[in-house]
């Protein structure tokens, strides 16, 4: 009787998704929700002053870096080029290498038609850099149509950075946890549930707190985060209920891991306390909801991107991923980090309003 042995041999994958394309998915997503959260004022001309300069600051301080990120997780990023030599209509990435540079360009001019009064004033009120303020205003008109104009095409553009970010994952068919028409929508209300979050810390932050700011951003993270929560829990229930082949499978493969496990209670417990706060408290909460606002944003994405990858395609048990140390891990965060900080001190001197323009507690 002949004995056969049968090996199995499986290959180890490296993470093709690094630490950088978490940090772009946020920083972009961020970018989106705030120029979105921006709109209220700047085209309708209605909402609050301080919301909305907040909202415009975190739309830019979150957009400029957040390409730097996508062009570090090429591995080789002089190789951007190639997305332009070689379009592939089929793609959602290649789609996006026209989407990412249009919403920043519109952004850049859709920011500087809203701050061109303040550099005006800033100019009329003279000291040393009143020559700096001058060149900036270029006129200082109010320009609403133009505006409005450019809010517009930013507008269609953002959206189409929204749709991109999230299809270029969901269409990946071999990893069931993304292959789901629900990954999309969560990308985009967690980004406008961060970018909330994102205005509560400023509004902390800069001199000038408003408490109407804050209970008016709470209110909001409390929808937001209401929406966030209903869309997981259908994701869940459709997963749990069988009914479709692709949910189950992905619930499958995660349910009995206790590092999964772990992870759902933790983005539970990230989703509903910061409705509890501010059902509680809704005002003088802003430091802790948007901190944790910010958390979840990151964390879904996260979880989504390096998690996901810790599925093996074949094979049983998941891939260990640890955080290097070097360009493609820790130093890379602290390096997009910095350049977030950078702009943050730098842009903050244009957008931040004057003194006397500031609201009182």
């Amino acid at each position: 009787m002949d004995t056969h042995i049968v090996e199995l041999v499986n290959v180890t994958r490296d993470t093709a998704w690094l630490p950088w394309a978490v940090q772009y998915f946020f920083l972009i997503g961020l970018s989106v929700g705030s120029f979105l959260l921006s709109l209220r004022h700047y085209v309708f001309a209605r909402g609050d002053v301080r919301l909305a300069r907040l909202a415009l600051l975190g739309a830019l301080v979150c957009g400029l870096p957040a390409p730097v990120a996508l062009l570090s997780d090429l591995h080789q990023p002089g190789r951007f080029y190639h997305f332009y030599l070689f379009f592939t209509p089929n793609s959602w990435m290649s789609w996006g290498a026209f989407f990412i540079p249009a919403y920043v360009t519109g952004l850049l001019v859709y920011a500087w038609l809203a701050l061109r009064p303040d550099f005006a004033a800033r100019a009329a009120a003279g000291g040393r850099l009143a020559a700096l303020w001058r060149l900036l205003a270029y006129g200082g008109f109010e320009s609403l149509g133009a505006r409005r104009l450019a809010a517009g095409i930013t507008t269609v553009a953002a959206l189409l950075v929204a749709l991109y970010t999230g299809m270029e994952v969901e269409v990946v068919r071999a990893r069931a946890l993304w292959h789901t028409p629900f990954l999309p929508p969560q990308f985009l209300l967690t980004a406008l549930a961060g970018a909330v979050g994102l205005a509560l810390v400023f509004n902390r932050s800069f001199t000038g707190y408003s408490v109407e700011t804050e209970a008016r951003l709470n209110r909001l993270l409390l929808w937001l985060q209401c929406a966030v929560i209903a869309l997981g829990l259908g994701w869940f229930a459709l997963a749990s209920s069988g009914l479709n082949a692709t949910h189950a499978r992905a619930l499958a493969e995660v349910a009995d891991s206790p590092r999964w496990q772990l992870t759902a209670v933790w983005a539970a417990l990230a989703a509903v306390a910061p409705v509890a706060l501010i059902v509680w408290r809704p005002v003088g909460s802003g430091w802790i909801t948007g901190l944790i606002a910010l958390h979840s944003a990151w964390m879904i994405r996260w979880t989504v991107f390096i998690g996901g990858q810790d599925i093996p395609k074949t094979g049983a048990g998941f891939y260990d991923y640890h955080l290097p140390l070097g360009h493609d891990g820790l130093l890379g965060l602290l390096g997009t980090a910095g350049l977030w900080l950078f702009l943050l001190i730098v842009i903050a001197s244009f957008v931040v309003p004057p003194r006397h323009d500031r609201a009182a507690h």
